[in-house]
């Protein structure tokens, strides 16, 4: 009788969900629509909501109760759309940042600045998620030592200036300029 048992690989059910959860969150701009979706509850709530002083209810269920409602549905939906259409976040983020400004002036402050302050963070974080690189390729670019060259217009503001500095190594006198 041997005491090694061949392990298999199963995966739980559990693993499953979380490992297709995350490349869900990584594929998407997660926490901006998530944000966004959390600015869209305050300010359509609290205008609804029957705020009591001892026997004084105060309730707000007029014009501009119905543009706060309006306001956190397209909010909510907003925050949707970031996380089903991500190639439409940047016109997402900006809709939702001019709705949370909208809000200030139409709902309580923007659900009492909580809404107001979701709706910019979501609005923003939309607005400046970049889709990252496949795992292939980054392990590919890795194993070359030097990054391929980037086709006019892309990248970073640095990769512009690959190759302008000199290196002083080679002349140390290049490149300094003294006024004469």
């Amino acid at each position: 009788m041997s005491t090694h048992t061949a392990e298999t690989s199963q995966i739980s059910l559990v693993t499953r969900g979380r490992l297709a959860f995350r490349a869900f969150r990584w594929r998407r701009p997660f926490w901006a629509g998530l944000f966004t979706m959390f600015a869209g509850l305050p300010i359509a709530w609290f205008p609804y909501r029957g705020v009591s002083f001892g026997d004084l209810t105060v309730r707000m269920a007029t014009t501009a109760g119905a543009g706060s409602m309006v306001i956190g549905v397209l909010l909510a939906i907003l925050g949707l759309t970031m996380w089903f259409q991500p190639h439409v976040r940047i016109f997402a983020g900006a809709a939702a940042i001019l709705l949370s400004l909208v809000s200030l002036i139409v709902s309580n402050f923007g659900g009492f600045f909580m809404g107001f302050l979701a709706g910019m963070i979501g609005g923003a974080l939309s607005v400046a998620w970049a889709p990252g690189e496949q795992r292939a390729e980054a392990e590919q670019d890795r194993g070359d030592r030097e990054p391929p060259d980037p086709a006019p217009g892309t990248g970073g503001a640095p990769a512009g200036f690959l190759g302008v500095a000199p290196d002083p190594g080679k002349d140390p006198e290049k490149g300094k300029h003294r006024a004469e």
